[in-house]
């Protein structure tokens, strides 16, 4: 299968980059250009994109407000949005991912991890790996206070749903480890370990792997410490 690719980014000059990259796989392409994020909700809709990179700051309805859009739309449940920003930790990441964003790339990646992140997405997967997901924590522990008052009760609560092993599966993909890692850890297969994930996210109500990880600290299961 071909993986439709839809561009947003307010900078043409990075468009054109991306396109050449993206049409030069044999097993993707680029099917719409957005400069704005109202343009790439609509595009992705129109054009049954597969991946969204979203830039993250852009004139009018920026990229998170494009993320939202796209994730409360049951039509476009199938779309994966890869946030890209300028820096691979910032102010707007928890926020997008909790938007529905499937992960984030920073803009100086390299040409081949901007691919994999494409193909990483479309299976469903997310795009959080170990090193993003430290940024990500770093944000919680950066938050303080304001990470606890913004716990979500409704998903603490939700959690009672999980048996043991899930939850220790949860706390792990928190960790930012991998389904390899975790299988190692808890003494299991891969394929258990996928299982679990699965269902930790069919019960929670996540898209995908990122947003297990934003509920596992917003629900209070992982709360970060300083060491």
């Amino acid at each position: 299968m071909t993986i439709r690719v839809l561009l947003a980014d307010d900078q043409a000059l990075l468009r054109s980059a991306f396109r050449v990259l993206v049409d030069s796989e044999p097993d993707m392409e680029v099917v719409g250009e957005a400069s704005d994020g109202a343009e790439a909700v609509r595009l992705a809709k129109e054009q049954r994109a597969d991946v969204v990179l979203m830039d993250i700051r852009m004139p009018g309805t920026d990229g998170l407000a494009a993320t939202r859009m796209i994730g409360a739309d049951p039509s476009l449940a199938q779309v994966r949005v890869v946030i890209l920003t300028t820096f691979e930790v910032d102010d707007y990441v928890v926020q997008s991912l909790r938007a529905g964003a499937s992960g984030f790339l920073g803009k100086g990646s390299e040409p081949e991890e901007l691919l994999s992140a494409i193909r990483v997405a479309a299976g469903g997967e997310a795009l959080l790996s170990p090193a993003a997901t430290k940024g990500l924590i770093a944000r919680f522990l950066a938050q303080g206070d304001a990470a606890d008052d913004e716990r979500d009760p409704a998903r603490a609560e939700r959690l009672a749903a999980l048996t043991g092993r899930e939850r220790e599966v949860l706390v792990q993909v928190a960790g930012g480890h991998s389904n390899d890692e975790i299988a190692e850890r808890l003494e299991v297969s891969p394929l258990t370990v996928k299982t679990h994930v699965n269902r930790a996210m069919a019960k929670l109500g996540a898209r995908d792997r990122a947003q297990l990880v934003v509920i596992a600290y917003e629900s209070g299961l992982v709360r970060p410490r300083v060491e």
